[in-house]
């Protein structure tokens, strides 16, 4: 059986965090599939999903990071195409990528204690995003 659902998620963009794992665990209870897996996918070149332990030092961590290995403000070939000043945020976002497939069994996501579904939206401006949600299994 494969259902599909969406998650509309609102962002501050900028490396915005949003914690998604209650939101993917209530489309699992939705489906009626008790076990399998279920993929979050997110179609935007500017935004990706990943898991990481949802808690401010570590979040400080991430975003740190990422100014550091792909700093906004260094020049990018694709803001001198299009003006947009984006050329970061897709590469940020190709780096994490935009899907990620977690198992469950008897409804319940199989992650580690410490372990949440986040969505990150790396683009430079507030945007509305619609996630795509496939839960697969009997």
């Amino acid at each position: 059986m494969v259902n599909t659902a969406y998650l509309q998620v609102s962002t501050n963009g900028n490396t915005d965090i949003h914690d998604i794992t209650t939101k993917v665990e209530a489309e699992i209870l939705r489906s009626e599939v008790a076990s399998g897996l279920v993929t979050v996918f997110c179609p935007s070149s500017t935004s990706a999903v990943t898991t990481i332990e949802f808690e401010n030092g570590c979040l400080s961590d991430f975003r740190s990071l990422f100014d550091e290995i792909v700093n906004p403000e260094r020049p990018y070939a694709h803001n001198l195409r299009w003006g947009d000043g984006n050329g970061h945020s897709h590469i940020r976002a190709a780096l994490l990528g935009p899907s990620l497939t977690v198992p469950f069994s008897d409804r319940k996501l199989l992650l580690g204690t410490w372990q949440q579904i986040i969505f990150v939206d790396f683009d430079n401006r507030p945007r509305q995003r619609r996630l795509v949600l496939q839960v697969v299994g009997d």
